[in-house]
């Protein structure tokens, strides 16, 4: 029995988090002994998104590894649009095997993958709007703790620098970023509580609403610690007003006071709206939690659309295996019958299939690192997404 109210590895690989009526179908096609050849694709014909940054795929490869499947992907980290040039949805995964060697893991296969490129493409979002501003990414206190690495590796990969979590710190190969809670000037006070953050932190964060007035607070702070590197304000809704004028009124004060170099650092409730005039306004860095936490689900679909080698769907969906190829001068997306691998841009570029075995037989023929994978996903932020 667990101790949490939550699925361990063992239940997720086991098959208990999907949905009854995967259970149920499975018994009825072994009492009739039909097992046929599938495959099925994975497409989101609608999202609020206008480009999806997929991501999760490590999860259903760690899945599917062992089971005798083929399965084919769009890279994690990268960014396309739901849909083609011609409106046909893009399949984001192909899966092939027998039917009952797979169908139960739907419910967890699609459940790895549409939050995770939720959480990503806010992220990356954000990134769009910041450049190179950081951000870091502070929402998994708003979330079940269980899915906190993948919070934080959703949004590394969107463009997040850092992760607040120990554990996701751990996974990722990073070290953890974090700046002092209102609980140490709580327990300490101010001046001890910035003075023990100075003398023992590589980067030095000062909180410096939890007693005073921001704007005199943040002269204090300067004042005495003057090569400090951030003064953060994590002020509460109640208390804001106007906070980019707050954020104004402080940066001036700072710079009358030549502390230019003091850099100031904003969290609580950000959202990706509020970002333009808080930059305006003099913000250098970002704390963001429940809004990249709480990102829309991307919808995600899995649906058959071959039976033992004829094209066959549901009302609604495109039948037959496909490609999906993307130009590498414009980015234009066309999805095609599968023979088809490669074909000239209207641009002039070529366009190649980007849909790209994983798993071959049950055995795992591509394993990404999570550099790689970011690499990717921030060098197409930078080149495609269009906001």
């Amino acid at each position: 029995m667990n101790k949490f109210v939550m699925a361990n590895d063992q239940d997720i690989s086991n098959c208990k988090v999907t949905d009854v009526y995967f259970e149920k179908t499975e018994k009825f096609l072994r009492k009739l002994s039909v097992n046929p050849k599938v495959t099925m694709e994975i497409t989101a014909p609608s999202t609020d998104y206008k480009f999806i940054n997929f991501t999760g795929l490590n999860d259903v490869i760690s899945l599917l590894k062992g089971k005798n499947v083929n399965l084919y992907s769009i890279p994690e980290g990268t960014l396309l649009k739901n849909r083609d040039m011609n409106g046909v949805p893009v399949p984001f995964i192909r899966i092939e095997g027998n039917y009952l060697d797979f169908a139960e893991f739907e419910t967890p296969i699609l459940g790895f993958i549409c939050q995770a490129s939720g959480i990503s493409s806010y992220s990356s979002m954000i990134k769009k709007v910041l450049g190179e501003i950081p951000f870091i990414s502070f929402g998994i206190r708003r979330m079940h703790p269980a899915i906190s690495p993948m919070i934080d590796r959703s949004s590394y990969i969107g463009g997040a620098s850092g992760v607040s979590g120990v554990l996701s710190g751990e996974i990722l190969g990073i070290e953890p970023s974090g700046t002092m809670p209102h609980a140490l000037s709580l327990i300490l006070g101010d001046d001890q509580a910035w003075k023990i953050q100075y003398e023992n932190s590589k980067f030095r964060v000062f909180l410096i609403d939890t007693y005073m007035d921001e704007k005199f607070a943040a002269i204090k702070a300067a004042d005495e610690f003057p090569d400090v590197d951030y003064i953060r304000l994590d002020t509460p809704s109640s208390r804001r007003g106007n906070f980019a004028n707050i954020i104004r009124e402080i940066r001036w004060e700072l710079n009358l006071r030549n502390h230019q170099n003091v850099r100031i650092m904003v969290s609580g409730g950000i959202k990706i709206e509020d970002l333009p005039e808080l930059v305006e306004a003099g913000v250098s860095s970002f704390g963001i939690g429940t809004s990249i936490a709480s990102a829309k689900t991307v919808d995600f679909g899995m649906d058959i659309v071959n039976v033992d080698g004829n094209d066959i769907t549901k009302r609604g969906k495109f039948s037959g295996i496909k490609n999906v190829l993307r130009c590498n001068q414009c980015y234009k997306l066309n999805v095609v019958p599968h023979t088809v691998s490669h074909k000239v841009c209207e641009c002039g570029g070529s366009m190649e299939n980007i849909l790209t075995q994983y798993i071959k037989n049950g055995n795992v023929i591509i394993k990404e690192d999570i550099s790689e994978i970011r690499n990717r996903s921030i060098s197409q932020i930078g080149n495609i997404l269009n906001l």
